[in-house]
């Protein structure tokens, strides 16, 4: 349907309105992009689409035209902008250190407050933002969700539905996640919250443990092991009971003042157990915890506060090397290779600890896989939104991995979407 002459000029209007919100948030940033081109080949999806709008040079260059009102955030700007995995690895590799994240999720946001207001948001919109507002943002409907599925693997249910590929023919892209989903631990092993658990050597930190919305939820197994192995090095653990989602879903996806919420809702749980570190066991949800200082520069009440936390704030690897070593007590005979978390790499800025924790397992030998770099293309919910273009490249990147190892070698990863 043909929008009226009203519609047209608020339209107009609100798109005035949001370019100078873009080009007081951004375009400075973009400026900063000397156009060189060496994000080009770090970029995934840039490798696999072949365009320069699917670049992070193109993007940039795509914002600094929305910002300077020339073309329309949401015809022109907002599918370039989407398709973005956000893996940040043209960071890594820019000579002359454009803030690519800051730039991206200026235009996520301008981009999500433009539609709302102009009332062009989709259905499908519509409910990824009721999940993102009412379910992932409570714990306790985050751990009944876990308990269900569960309780869904327990009861054979899923073999059935396996056996019949229902989900993938209501949803390919749900259909291959429940594939490949781990066995949930049934909630009597779920790590109760409030406590605080005494290590077991002589102390030699404390530390809060973030234990993750979906992680909480569904790979407990990994929390209750990781708690265990804090336990086992001299770490005193403290599990808050008011902690909540980190909020990197809501960020990636434009809504940043439920992120800030979320951000100041966690430093507030965190700064009660007086710990020495914050420690994370996924890339995704350390990357954003590490730069709530950033989430929250411009709130005088809270700029302070969230940079004690982001500085507090370590992935588990790093902590199991500095405190470490591990208390092996037999060998692992296999060789192993490792997909390293982009975030993890990338923002975080982690990337030899997760190998040497590898290299260092009695009888194991690590095998470094090639290109390990190169994005998986799951990026948090970007494989059930884009499937189609994440599992190109995600093709790519296995077809190489199956020449370098035949034999197809277990593969470690440290992250919930890159599993």
């Amino acid at each position: 349907m043909a929008a009226t002459q009203e519609e047209t000029k608020k339209w107009e209007k609100e798109q005035k309105v949001h370019s100078h919100k873009l080009y007081d948030l951004a375009y400075r940033a973009t400026n900063q992009c000397i156009q060189c081109g060496y994000c080009l080949p770090s970029c995934p999806t840039y490798m696999s689409m072949g365009k320069e709008s699917a670049s992070p040079r193109g993007r940039i260059n795509l914002v600094k035209m929305a910002a300077e009102g020339k073309i329309d955030l949401s015809q022109d700007l907002s599918e370039p902008i989407d398709l973005c995995l956000g893996c940040r690895a043209c960071e890594t590799a820019c000579p002359v250190n454009v803030p690519y994240g800051h730039i991206l999720e200026s235009a996520k946001d301008t981009i999500k407050e433009y539609e709302e207001d102009t009332k062009q948001s989709t259905k499908a919109e519509g409910l990824k933002g009721i999940l993102l507002r009412q379910v992932f943002t409570r714990p306790g409907l985050m751990r009944a969700g876990g308990n269900a599925t569960w309780l869904y693997q327990r009861s054979g249910l899923s073999n059935l539905v396996g056996k019949t590929n229902l989900l993938s023919k209501i949803s390919e892209p749900i259909g291959e996640i429940e594939k490949i989903l781990p066995s949930v631990e049934g909630p009597g092993k779920r790590v109760k919250r409030g406590k605080v658990l005494e290590p077991y050597k002589k102390k030699k930190a404390t530390v809060a443990f973030f234990t993750g919305c979906v992680s909480e939820a569904v790979l407990n197994r990994t929390n209750r092991l990781t708690i265990e192995l804090l336990r086992h090095i001299g770490c005193e653990v403290h599990i808050s009971n008011k902690q909540n989602c980190c909020g990197a879903l809501h960020a990636h996806q434009g809504y940043s003042s439920i992120s800030k919420d979320l951000a100041k809702e966690n430093i507030k749980a965190f700064e009660e157990t007086e710990a020495d570190y914050i420690i994370n066991n996924a890339g995704g949800c350390g990357a954003i915890l590490r730069e709530y200082d950033h989430l929250l520069k411009d709130d005088p009440d809270w700029k302070k506060r969230a940079s004690r936390f982001s500085a507090a704030s370590k992935d588990v690897s790093a902590i199991f090397v500095e405190l470490g070593p591990l208390p092996f007590k037999k060998e692992w005979k296999g060789r192993i290779t490792y997909q390293p978390s982009c975030h993890l790499t990338n923002v975080q800025k982690v990337a030899s600890a997760p190998e040497e924790l590898l290299a260092s397992i009695p009888g194991a030998e690590y095998i470094e896989m090639e290109k390990s770099n190169e994005c998986c293309a799951s990026g948090g919910i970007y494989n059930l939104i884009h499937y189609e273009e994440s599992m190109k490249i995600l093709d790519k990147k296995w077809d190489m991995r199956r020449k370098q190892q035949p034999l197809l070698l277990p593969l470690v990863t440290q992250v919930v979407c890159c599993k």
